[in-house]
């Protein structure tokens, strides 16, 4: 099976999800997993049944950097 955006994480059924330790206790966080193509799934904790989006190692490369870097510290409340 191929993974596209918008898959229900569900059928995502060989991904080891990962959490942020930052998450907070009311679970509002997104988690994250490899995939055996090397792509990476993002789903919403609160939803996890519901739709992933999968993006390249890449774009996950550029996000990561960028917000180390401080690109999105402008959403920080």
């Amino acid at each position: 099976m191929s993974a596209y955006n918008g898959i229900p994480a569900t059928e995502l059924t060989s991904a080891a999800w990962q959490k942020s330790q930052r998450s907070n206790s009311r679970g509002s966080c997104v988690e994250m997993a490899k995939l055996p193509d090397g792509s990476i799934a993002v789903r919403n904790s609160r939803f996890p049944g519901g739709p992933a989006l999968v993006y390249t190692q890449a774009e996950i490369d550029a996000l990561i950097l960028g917000a180390k870097d401080g690109d999105f510290d402008n959403f920080l409340s």
